[in-house]
């Protein structure tokens, strides 16, 4: 049992791309984790996505032993969390499980929004933190300015921030001994019974499900019989093992120490993370406080192009559930679409992942509806529900007051583009609560309705910014807005698919956007088809692709006009019988086109 003033339990937090998990590399390198043999970059993103966006998307655990320079041996156990808004949740967990943190800031870009993020998490945490300048062997390296950056606008002494690089291996050994002097060690008590914090949870087709734990109190070994306080399940411990970063089976785990337990549990929803973990027999009176549940924020409907793959889509989304909690799923109808699910992800980034993951690893086509978010419906009769999808909405006479959700939005960028970026902010019904400077760049905290961030925010973003701006958010509260249901006429056919919630001094735009993108996109038919942005009963745009039309004339040679006249009048009835009777063929194509269209 290694003595609790010899154990640290520490996360590595930054903003994306400032060296997080090359730093956990070098770390698991110079301790001998893993054999150089074994090494490879990012060591610890074990998904291919993570590989080859160079992202972090789930955090993960890795145990070190390290000999410090007075000859004491300590156990080191790291997390290296994401850094990346959508996955904030990560962060959250892993920070709850740690004493201590690692800030990492790029000594050439500096403090950044989700920098500040994570900091604040941390700080929340009661967390002690050390400030680590990475990158310091670039040219555009200014360590000197940055730690002044640090203490201007996070508050923390810089005065004796560590300068490595992470890539090169300089001044790691400094980070090891400033882990082991400067972070506190946990405490806990081995004689009383156990407690332990649920931080994470995986499946493995092997183990069945994983779990991540941080033992507070008492110990957690082979055999014993244990209950999750939040659920009330009762669980066999079969298995109780570290990640080192291989999973090493040990007989058991003591106070302060972070290890997996399998426990022959098949779904991974059945273990909430934050759940507290007891002894069965002798369980603990008070439970911990975890942390709360990560909520969806984005939805949008997932489609499969070819009407065969349903089952298929319905099995993928339930293997990747086993791994991601956060993600959800319900079934759900298009009249235009056919089957498909109503999915709740917590980003647009995450959005993208699960689709990304979905066409790669179970081979799927898919049209994805655009995204929309959550709004609170306040009925008449004084009761509220939560409509995920504007085809869901009720009658609008039956409604006194639509609520959406509302986010305080941190964006740091250089002066020469702020110009761009609050405008950007006003056009997006943004309120401006303060502007401050960060050396020579801005810092401008808005409030902005989600609805408007979810779209093309953060593309526009780095467009009116050349790429300079970073942006972090954080849900604040719902508000009333003046919100009104805008659908899309096909000829006098409203396309379910294509329905939103917007603001109405945003519908007239994103109406006549949208018509103008399928007048392009519809292929022409044997009749003319009206292209109509509605609200209600009062059409707000159109547009109309004329009919494809055959020459009947062409066999008149001279005569008399009425000939001519008369075979024309018939066509024209004929094409208003058929615009009446027709079906207008919508190609999957165009929907796919309509629902990325940038309005």
């Amino acid at each position: 049992m290694t003595d609790l003033a010899h154990i640290r339990n520490f996360a590595i937090i930054a903003h994306i791309d400032h060296g997080k998990s090359t730093l956990a590399d070098r770390l698991i390198q110079m301790t001998g984790g893993l054999s150089d043999r074994e090494m490879k970059a990012q060591v610890l993103d074990t998904m291919d996505i993570e590989r080859e966006r160079g992202i972090t998307i789930k955090a993960q655990t890795v145990r070190l032993r390290y000999r410090a320079k007075d000859g004491e041996d300590y156990v080191l156990n790291l997390i290296d969390t994401p850094g990346h808004v959508d996955f904030a949740y990560e962060v959250n967990r892993s920070l709850a499980a740690c004493e201590g943190s690692l800030l990492i800031v790029d000594a050439s870009q500096g403090v950044e929004a989700q920098t500040l993020a994570n900091v604040y998490q941390a700080i929340d945490n009661d967390h002690e933190i050390v400030p680590v300048l990475n990158k310091v062997d670039l040219p555009a390296a200014e360590p000197e300015r940055i730690k002044g950056q640090i203490e201007d606008v996070i508050g923390l002494d810089a005065s004796d921030a560590l300068e490595i690089s992470a890539k090169t291996g300089l001044g790691v050994d400094d980070v090891l001994e400033a882990i082991v002097k400067r972070l506190p060690a946990p405490k806990g008590d081995a004689a009383a019974t156990l407690k332990a914090l649920l931080v994470d949870s995986w499946y493995d087709a092997y183990l069945g499900v994983v779990v991540l734990v941080r033992v507070i109190d008492g110990h957690l070994k082979k055999g014993q019989k244990v209950r999750m306080m939040g659920t009330g399940a009762v669980y066999d411990v079969d298995r109780v093992g570290v990640m080192t970063p291989k999973l090493l089976v040990t007989d058991e785990l003591h106070p302060g120490e972070i290890g997996v337990i399998t426990a022959s549990i098949k779904e991974v929803a059945d273990t909430a993370v934050g759940d507290t973990i007891t002894d069965d027999r002798k369980p603990c009176e008070i439970a911990l406080p975890g942390f709360r549940p990560a909520q969806p924020v984005v939805f949008c409907g997932l489609f499969p192009i070819d009407a065969n793959d349903f089952e298929d889509l319905r099995t993928a989304m339930g293997k990747l559930r086993l791994n991601d909690a956060s993600f959800s799923f319900e079934m759900e109808t298009s009249a235009a679409l056919g089957f498909g699910f109503r999915c709740g992800f917590l980003g647009l980034l995450h959005l993208e992942i699960i689709e990304e993951r979905l066409a790669r690893e179970f081979d799927l086509e898919l049209i994805a509806t655009a995204p929309s978010v959550v709004y609170r419906i306040h009925l008449n009769d004084g009761s509220t529900m939560e409509l995920h999808n504007p085809v869901d909405m009720p009658d609008p006479m039956k409604i006194s007051e639509i609520a959406e959700p509302w986010i305080k939005a941190t964006i740091i960028t250089p002066d020469d583009y702020l110009g761009a970026v609050l405008k950007l902010c006003q056009e997006r019904r943004g309120v401006q609560v303060d502007l401050s400077y960060v050396g020579s760049r801005a810092m401008a905290t808005y409030e902005l309705p989600l609805n408007e961030v979810v779209f093309d925010f953060y593309d526009r973003l780095k467009s009116v910014s050349k790429g300079y701006a970073s942006f972090d958010y954080q849900l604040t509260d719902y508000k009333p807005g003046d919100l009104v249901k805008m659908q899309i006429l096909v000829n006098a056919e409203p396309v379910d698919a294509l329905s939103m919630l917007v603001h109405r001094s945003q519908a007239d735009r994103r109406g006549r956007a949208m018509c103008e993108k399928l007048k392009d996109l519809i292929p022409q038919h044997m009749f003319q088809i009206p292209i109509q942005a509605a609200i209600g009963g009062r059409i707000i745009a159109r547009e109309t692709i004329r009919a494809l039309r055959k020459d009947v004339t062409a066999k008149c040679y001279g005569g008399d006009v009425t000939r001519k006249r008369k075979l024309l009048e018939k066509q024209k009835e004929g094409k208003k019988r058929m615009r009446q009777f027709g079906k207008v063929e919508i190609p999957q194509e165009a929907f796919i086109a309509a629902l990325k269209v940038d309005v």
